[in-house]
């Protein structure tokens, strides 16, 4: 084929494979095998491999993920996304709608939906193309997860037919099925991984991993229920719905209008029964006022919409058997009993293990072996057991008891005065402690090791490569390449991530080491106050509880870190690989003013430094660092993975635009 043959394949090719995608993963009404649908991919794949001047992002082979970690940007919502003001009775949904006929007297209807129980997400589309996805996160700025939900394919990258606004927003929820759900921890349970608690958690965790071709393996689903924008086709709620549904969106087929309360009743008894039979997890209803124009007359409180209300189900319950209790530890030694339960199925997925806390709550309990237990899901999430059956209690059964020794390592267990927990001190020498400190020690907001996972720093631990974070400086490449899979490239990655790590700054090798209470927070106080980790260490109780956010608990806890000799071996093991344990001062020579006056606005991810460091630096030579574009902004300094909407803005403003390189020459480092 010639290059003009191979565009139209090309072309072809995608059109029918999103074809395809909409009719299995919308309409549920395949019409190709996936032997076929296969082939088709696989031979796109080798045209734009072969081809790469017609790649596209918004390509059906964008789907399958990457595995090239990225680090997620933060986005501002052009629209806040808002929470839910909740009801859980017919009273509380009839005082919302006198609220309203109080606020209007227009005569107006409901939409009642589906209240699915997943992770939020907005999408932003442009000329019928997805061009950017960002989570909630605080309703006002999300992370940009654009490459994880170009994976899941009931999501349109490119939207059907063409009567759609030149851009607009779709709000929905991610999920995952039920069925899907118990694939994984069944799959999870056999290679000896700890469990998800629930589908929205599995969800909102497999949308916030670095590896987009997880995210793909994961095979979540997306429901859609909330249109924005400036130029919609209809003032109507639900006629925008449906005609969203036209565009290749997948919008839930169970809602419904309704002009009566009766009627909402009606519908809120008929789904607490009925939602048992759906294939993903919901946990109640929503709500919302049907026209635009109303909503709009109708505002917002602080923080809720005035025009919709959800109304939450009274979670299941169920009665099952206690089997047994197994007892865990976590990275700080807190130890967590477990109720191992006979297998019963509760809103949706079969339960079979439920966290107890503490050995207060089995005190509190009265919990006795082979008790028949109470179990709800607390906001139809995490099973939770709330009480026993007394009547069917055997007459030998024994009394729980909490265990005295460590069930890793059998050191006797410990309880602070005032503390819910029992801990297992030997935090040097228990396993499940010290890979938990590992595994907190490479963490993103630690000490960022790239190639580094819980998988990896078990096979580690096991092939007794490594027994605590110091020993990760003294892996060679011949010790990696031949693990499972490794290979060289994976760990030359690693081997360069920890080398890169020796740049980062004391603050996050503080919080790094894992001291019990120090947090963030506490770290940067606390490495602001006192500058290195040598005085830290010799820092007495009066001059630790002196620093800002440091009270009794904390201080003590630092003081006894620094007592046990192991630990001051890590240190001194790091400091010699050439790790941070010092606070950069910043000369008064080193200080200029070179961006004196200039407002610079940081955004996307950058190769050199993160974007703390390059605040640090901006604030350095003299200038300010903002948070949002305004004409008074001087300067975005720009790294990659901008959104296309912020990157508009700039060039709208005529704001001169940065790279990482151009600014280090800037400020003459």
């Amino acid at each position: 084929m010639d290059k003009n043959q191979i565009k139209k394949r090309i072309a072809t090719l995608r059109h029918e494979l999103e074809e395809h995608n909409y009719r299995y993963y919308v309409l549920n009404a395949p019409v190709i095998s996936d032997f076929d649908f296969d082939m088709r991919m696989r031979e796109l794949m080798q045209l734009e491999a072969e081809n790469p001047e017609f790649s596209d992002s918004n390509s059906p082979t964008q789907r399958v993920g990457s595995d090239i970690n990225r680090e997620f940007v933060q986005v501002a919502h052009k629209y806040p996304m808002l929470s839910l003001s909740n009801s859980y009775s017919e009273g509380e949904v009839a005082d919302f709608d006198q609220r309203i006929r109080k606020l209007t007297s227009t005569p107006f209807e409901y939409v009642c939906e589906l209240k699915y129980d997943g992770t939020s997400i907005s999408l932003t589309y442009e000329q019928g193309r997805l061009v950017r996805a960002v989570t909630r996160g605080d309703g006002e700025k999300g992370d940009d997860v654009t490459e994880n939900i170009k994976t899941i394919r009931s999501i349109p990258l490119v939207l059907r037919g063409n009567n759609y606004p030149p851009e607009f927003e779709i709000r929905g929820e991610i999920l995952l099925p039920f069925s899907v759900f118990e694939e994984i921890n069944q799959q999870r349970e056999k290679n000896g991984e700890a469990l998800f608690a629930n589908p929205r958690n599995a969800a909102a965790g497999t949308l916030k991993l670095q590896n987009s071709s997880i995210v793909a393996s994961r095979k979540l689903d997306a429901y859609f229920y909330f249109l924005l924008g400036d130029n919609l086709p209809y003032d109507t709620h639900y006629d925008n719905l449906q005609k969203a549904r036209e565009w290749g969106f997948k919008i839930s087929e169970h809602m419904q209008k309704c002009t009566k309360l009766e009627e909402v009743f009606v519908f809120l008894k008929k789904w607490d029964i009925d939602r048992k039979n759906l294939p993903v997890a919901t946990d109640g209803v929503v709500l919302k006022v049907n026209s635009l124009p109303l909503q709009q007359e109708l505002g917002f409180t602080a923080k809720s919409p005035r025009w919709a209300i959800a109304y939450k189900f009274k979670a299941e319950r169920v009665v099952t058997r206690l089997i047994s209790i197994d007892y865990q530890v976590g990275r700080t030694g807190a130890v967590t009993p477990v109720a191992n339960l006979e297998p019963v199925q509760l809103a949706g997925t079969t339960v079979k293990r439920a966290s107890l806390h503490n050995s207060d709550i089995i005190q509190g309990l009265d919990l006795h072996n082979n008790d028949m237990l109470y179990v709800e899901k607390g906001g139809e999430i995490i099973p939770k057991i709330i009480g026993v059956d007394f009547s069917q209690r055997q007459s030998d059964a024994t009394k729980v008891t909490f265990i005295p020794e460590c069930p890793e390592c059998k050191t006797p267990l410990v309880r602070s005065e005032g503390e819910a927990a029992y801990y297992c001190p030997n935090d040097t020498g228990c396993p499940p402690q010290i890979k938990g400190r590992i595994e907190h020690f490479i963490s993103r907001k630690a000490m960022n090791i790239d190639g580094l996972g819980e998988e990896t720093v078990d096979l580690l631990f096991d092939q007794r490569l490594i027994h605590d974070a110091a020993d990760l400086y003294k892996l060679e490449k011949e010790q990696l390449v031949p693990l499972e899979r490794m290979g060289e490239k994976s760990a030359e990655r690693i081997l360069k991530s920890l080398d890169d790590s020796k740049n980062v700054p004391f603050e996050r090798v503080l919080f790094a080491l894992g001291i019990r209470f120090v947090g963030e927070t506490v770290a940067k106080k606390l490495a602001s106050a006192m500058g290195s980790i040598d005085a830290i260490r010799e820092a007495s109780y009066e001059t630790l509880i002196s620093i800002g956010e440091i009270g009794d608990k904390i201080a003590n806890s630092i003081l006894e870190y620094f007592n046990n000799p192991a630990h001051i071996e890590i240190i001194e093991h790091l400091r010699s690989q050439g790790i941070q344990f010092e606070s950069v001062k910043i000369s008064s020579e080193s200080q200029s003013d070179k961006l004196k006056g200039l407002s610079i606005i940081i955004s996307g991810t950058f190769a050199k430094h993160s974007r703390d460091e390059l605040k640090a630096l901006i604030e350095k030579h003299g200038g300010k660092n903002v948070s949002s574009i305004s004409k008074n902004t001087s300067y975005l300094l720009a790294g990659e993975n901008i959104g296309p909407s912020k990157m508009q803005k700039v060039v709208d403003l005529n704001i001169p635009i940065l790279s990482e390189d151009e600014f280090l020459k800037l400020i003459g480092e």
